[in-house]
């Protein structure tokens, strides 16, 4: 099979889904199919593959990803003749990630998102779409992958297949296409109706659901009548729905005199897979089963072949040239021109002339992005990649773009969830593993090129090429991390520092007056778990603190210029830098003056704004008179960042608190002839704005106390009908909450931009376009008073509140009290606010251990 041939018979894809919407089980058994594993494993047993950790077993959850291979069809494999993916005979290659479904661990699912080209959706039958499904599915809207639906747990008691198929429309905002209905024999389900091949698909009494028939539809109208009929109206309406959105198959539609039985399968498939491929996600097909019970998993491999995209088919990645962003095809191909302002080496050399793409870039053997590091206890340190382009070969030398460092990729791996198989290359659009990079990192770009050298940097523009890197969310919670003895502090920091590199969504800082370390994580269960990997795989003995809330500082009134001076001697001669700053509270972005020719302005983290003003120099650091300039060696930029890292190694640390500080406007004037001397260097400056800066935030906390500020978070709490009323009550009464809507549809869960803002309103269904989505009856009548009034009370709805983070501390065990276990909830920061002074005691009562 040639190389093109081979890349487009490959599959990454990922499953994603709420917590115990079925997504391990899923995976065992695709597992199972393909003939990868010979047993079924099961989640409750811990025998699964892809859930191996200890800390998974033990809990029966999902807490990182796992990345396996295996191949669809098989080639030898009892399938009951449905497969129609390969006709050829030959099979296709399926990277799959199996994500977790817990908030905590949503990094997870957003770096193994970055690196695929397609994603199974699993909802929970009974639940419907939940609210950790509407999170991965706006993520996976960020990243503009095509999407099929899987409705799982339809062998369970209370499972709607109707409901969920309308929530999807609702919540999700995109036109679910049924291409399979339930068929259900006495409330149970049996089978599955394929709306696309017209027949049915019966697994009545098939232990491992290998063996099952399939029934023409002309049978079925002679033994299942009813059932016949409701498929007949689902092929219309599948139809329907695909005639909207593909001209292509309207002209078919027409030549067959729109008889939508005349329509072949294969011309379904194909309109199908041109409508999920457009992008936007406006229609999304629908599969179904039950995983547990063996039932529906064969179709839904099919389908993953069929209409699920090859790395060619999918959204031209994006690479950076400094401040140039272009597309990597068309870098590759010739297609991109970069002018000398545009490409600027990491040695601040620029190009001499203009640089025509193709030609060069020929030289690039391998462009691959670092997606997940893994410390493994027998084969040492993982690297998670994806290749982009070129083909990635065992021992070559790869440079990171990201750290300016070359490291040689001394052994290929493919993995297939805990083991590992050796290879000596990894191509195109593969994913793989490198064993024994000591310092790549999540989201760093690796590039392998002719002439590479551990001695020195590629040549222009490789040295500055960058993949697209991958969002870390910040954290919320943190907790104290001590070493039981003095030698124990070494093994701590190398262990916290492997735990950073594997999970950067974790993060670390040290008090530097008590010396105290605290690790800050998403949740408590993120950092419970952190906390024992701490201590059960790396061996550290170390006491870990309660977790506790990561607040915010912020100064309630401005000061007046100050200006402060630091001297050091520096090869006997002595070299002093002056700096002089103000600052003020800051509660909107639009206060700021509108920025000159002498202003640079530059944002910071936590919504903090420095402004230096340079009345003297221009933006490109030329003077206004001969007296103004800036010393020989000293360059403008240089000038700048030490300015700027100063001021953000201050507002680290507030002034009364000592927490981060929030929404402050830090004004620094800089004038060359007052504030340097010839001697003046970077580190000097740097000082001296530490100086400035922490003595106007001290004038201005003299003046009015700073206040603390907490995180509120926009909160999304499932519950059952029946419970409702106690949970709206306890947020209300116990936890000052705002209960903004009830069964609210989502919105973009990350607060993304304006643009996906206006793509949501694009996408949202009305209420009278909900009422015609076609979804087919379920088993259960309305006309059985105690059945309606049973389905009613487990019917789940979605409260939507704002609610401090302090108040959701522990609330998960207290929910699933008030709703029997079926409660659910996740959040993330809507944004900082002052609190009051009696909030603000208990706060400070907590941090001090009193209280």
């Amino acid at each position: 099979m040639s190389h093109d041939d081979q890349l487009a018979r490959t599959r990454n894809i990922g499953i994603i889904a709420h917590i115990d919407a079925g997504k391990t089980t899923t995976t065992e058994r695709m597992l199972y199919y393909a003939g990868f594993t010979r047993r079924l494993g099961n989640v409750d047993d811990g025998s699964t593959v892809t859930d191996f950790l200890p800390a998974e077993r033990a809990r029966g959850i999902t807490i990182q990803s796992a990345a396996i291979t295996f191949h669809w069809p098989p080639a030898l494999a009892n399938n009951g003749g449905v497969s129609a993916a390969a006709p050829d005979g030959s099979n296709y290659t399926v990277n799959l990630i199996d994500t977790p479904g817990h908030a905590d661990f949503t990094f997870e699912v957003i770096r193994s998102l970055r690196v695929l080209d397609g994603a199974i959706c699993i909802l929970d039958g009974v639940a419907g779409v939940e609210a950790q499904t509407e999170k991965v599915w706006a993520q996976s809207n960020d990243y503009q992958i095509p999407r099929l639906i899987f409705v799982n747990k339809l062998d369970r008691d209370g499972a709607a297949f109707h409901r969920s198929v309308k929530e999807v429309a609702s919540r999700l905002h995109t036109w679910p296409a049924l291409c399979q209905i339930p068929w259900w024999k006495e409330g149970k389900l049996v089978g599955i109706g394929d709306v696309v091949g017209f027949r049915g698909l019966l697994w009545e009494g098939s232990r491992d659901g290998t063996e099952f028939q399939s029934i023409e539809v002309s049978e079925l109208r002679t033994k299942h009548a009813d059932f016949a009929e409701e498929l007949q109206t689902a092929r219309s309406a599948l139809v329907e729905v695909l005639t909207e959105h593909d001209d292509v198959l309207v002209e078919a539609f027409l030549e067959a005199n729109e008889d939508f039985e005349a329509l072949s399968c294969d011309l379904i498939w194909s309109s199908m897979r041109r409508v999920l491929r457009s992008g936007r996600q406006r229609v999304t097909p629908v599969f179904l089963g039950a995983s547990f019970r063996n039932i529906g998993v064969q179709p839904l491999l099919d389908a993953v072949n069929i209409l699920l995209p090859a790395p060619p088919e999918t959204t031209d990645p994006m690479i950076s040239l400094g401040q140039h962003a272009v597309s990597l095809r068309d870098l590759l191909q010739g297609k991109v021109s970069i002018t000398p302002s545009e490409v600027k080496t990491k040695d601040s050399r620029v190009a001499s002339k203009q640089y025509r793409s193709g030609g060069g870039l020929q030289q690039l053997s391998a462009c691959v992005l670092a997606f997940k590091v893994v410390n493994d206890v027998r084969r040492g340190v993982l690297v998670y990649v994806r290749v982009y382009a070129g083909t990635l070969q065992r021992n070559c030398l790869l440079y990171n773009t990201n750290l300016g460092i070359t490291e040689r990729a001394l052994r290929l791996m493919r993995m297939y969830a805990n083991d590992a198989i050796e290879t000596d290359q990894i191509e195109e659009g593969q994913i793989g593993v490198i064993a024994g990079l000591k310092h790549a990192r999540t989201g760093d770009t690796l590039i392998n090129y002719t002439g590479a050298s551990s001695k020195s940097n590629p040549p222009s523009p490789f040295d500055v090429m960058q993949l697209q890197p991958i969002r870390v969310p910040p954290p919320l919670f943190f907790t104290s991390i001590e070493p039981a003895s003095l030698s124990e502090e070494k093994n701590l920091e190398e262990a916290l520092s492997l735990l950073l590199r594997e999970d950067p969504s974790l993060h670390l800082t040290k008090d530097p007056e008590s010396g105290q370390i605290q690790l800050a994580g998403m949740g408590e269960l993120h950092l419970e778990i952190a906390k024992d990997k701490l201590i059960n795989d790396y061996k550290v003995r170390a006491a870990v603190g309660q977790i506790e809330i990561s607040y915010r500082e912020t100064i309630v009134d401005s000061c007046r210029p100050l200006t402060r001076t630091y001297e050091r001697e520096i090869s006997g001669r002595q070299a002093s830098s002056s700096c002089r700053a103000s600052v003020e509270p800051m509660d909107n972005v639009h206060d700021l003056e509108e920025e000159d020719s002498h202003t640079t302005r530059y944002a910071i983290a936590d919504k903090n704004f420095l402004s230096i003003r340079h009345p003297t120099l221009d933006k490109k650091g030329k003077s206004n008179n001969a007296a103004g300039g800036l010393p020989p060696g000293l360059s403008f930029r240089n000038v700048l960042n030490a300015i700027k890292a100063g001021v953000v190694a201050v507002l680290a640390r507030g002034p009364a608190h000592s927490m981060p500080l929030q929404s402050v406007h830090v004004k620094v004037y800089f004038d060359p002839s007052q504030h340097l001397t010839p001697a003046s260097d970077a580190s000097t400056i740097t000082a001296a704005s530490r100086l400035a800066v922490t003595a106007a935030l001290r004038a201005a906390a003299s003046k009015q106390p700073a206040v603390l500020m907490e995180p509120v978070m926009l909160a999304t709490i499932a519950v059952n009908e029946s419970a409702i009323g106690d949970v709206v009550h306890d947020l209300n009464s116990a936890r000052g909450a705002q209960v903004l809507s009830l069964d609210a549809a989502a919105d973009d869960g990350e607060g993304g931009p304006a643009q996906a803002q206006t793509d949501l309103e694009q996408r949202r269904l009305t209420p009278p376009q909900i009422d015609k989505v076609y979804a087919p009856p379920d088993p259960f009548g309305s006309s059985d008073s105690a059945g309606a009034g049973y389905e009613a009370s487990m019917q789940m709805r979605q409260i939507k509140a704002r609610v401090p983070l302090k108040e959701m501390v522990g609330y998960l065990r207290h929910l699933r009290s008030l709703t029997g276990g079926r409660g659910s909830f996740i959040m993330n920061v809507d944004k900082f606010e002052r609190m009051t002074s009696q909030r603000m005691r208990s706060a400070m009562l907590d941090l001090a251990g009193t209280s």
